[in-house]
């Protein structure tokens, strides 16, 4: 999605989210990309490998697009084990963390911000063997994992929203957002992946709109049902418990929303981005993904765009609002809100 403000990652991704509640393991494995034993990564600091409460805060985080980092195969397009042949490489530039963009099951309509399977490697770049034996190549040369987590959205081959569209009865009808055609013309909100900014799509099987605030084929998750955020607690959970070091929460200023979908006054394709930030409950929602997730790892996490102006993301680094963690929300705030 475009938006209005300057791009800060690299800024973003240096004051962050942490909790710092379980004690870490190293891990030992050398495989390399050529699924070989190797010795220890020349110059690899052996120091780095123990897990600080504070790491984050002083990291060098190397944003890590896979379709085209490194091929391993010549089919043409990046691989996990392409990027386990260069680890030594990002460990030489004084790299210490890398953010991996998806790497999920996807259709790719989205560049993999399209996700059919969370719990699933996108074949495209390789297996979960690929995935563990990247993270423990990591891990032993000091370096950490951060993984990108879309949870505004689904695919909309998520065997979610297919059992969703299947029927208006389906159990799963509540994971998305739906308007009953008999209603009339859905309430307006925009989306600029849609030709005519619309962020409804009309769905025949029911006779229904769902809204997309990205494509159509990204149906926005419900998160009032709390069934929607225990199915990402339970996914996050089975990352983290695979060891990674921290997520990168895409689009999550945008998953509060109020069901009734009032009107929105002045709302246009040009101001829309700041009408969706800071819906209803978002803080609610913050606070018991820390409970269920955070407070429970020693985990290093980014979240895009929810600030739109100082006080607000301020209001994301405040303890006393029980997150849990420190959160800094800067990737699209105008460069002086960070000075």
């Amino acid at each position: 999605m475009k938006h209005p403000y300057i791009l800060l990652t690299a800024i973003a991704l240096s004051s962050l989210v942490a909790a710092c509640n379980q004690p870490a393991t190293t891990d030992t494995d050398n495989t390399t990309a050529t699924g070989k034993a190797s010795a220890p990564a020349a110059g690899a600091d052996t120091a780095a490998l123990v897990k600080k409460p504070n790491w984050w805060k002083e990291t060098v985080v190397y944003q890590l697009y896979p379709r085209s980092f490194q091929d391993s195969n010549d089919d043409g397009v990046g691989d996990l084990r392409g990027i386990i042949s260069r680890l030594d490489y990002l460990k030489s530039l004084g790299v210490g963390s890398v953010w991996l963009n998806p790497i999920y099951a996807s259709p790719n309509d989205d560049n993999g911000y399209d996700i059919s399977d969370y719990r699933q490697i996108q074949p495209e770049f390789g297996t979960m063997a690929d995935f563990d034996a990247l993270l423990q190549g990591m891990h032993q040369r000091g370096l950490k994992l951060v993984m990108d987590v879309v949870v505004n959205h689904s695919s909309d081959e998520h065997a979610w929203f297919k059992a969703a569209r299947s029927s208006r009865t389906s159990p799963y009808r509540d994971y998305y957002y739906w308007w009953p055609a008999e209603k009339g013309t859905p309430p307006a909100r925009f989306s600029t992946f849609d030709v005519k900014n619309n962020a409804w799509q009309y769905d025949a099987p029911t006779k229904s709109y769902y809204l997309h605030y990205f494509s159509k084929k990204q149906p926005d998750l419900n998160w009032n049902n709390p069934k929607v955020r225990q199915e990402v607690y339970s996914m996050m959970r089975f990352w983290a418990d695979k060891g990674i070091d921290g997520f990168r929460m895409d689009a999550f200023q945008f998953v509060a929303k109020d069901p009734a979908f009032p009107p929105m006054p002045g709302l246009t394709a040009q101001n829309y981005t700041n009408a969706y930030n800071h819906g209803p409950h978002l803080h609610d929602y913050l606070q018991e993904m820390n409970r269920e997730v955070f407070s429970k790892y020693n985990l290093m996490t980014v979240a895009e765009g929810a600030g739109r102006n100082p006080q607000e993301a301020m209001n994301f680094v405040d303890p006393a609002l029980g997150h849990g963690h420190e959160v800094v929300f800067a990737e699209h705030l105008p460069v002086h809100f960070l000075e």
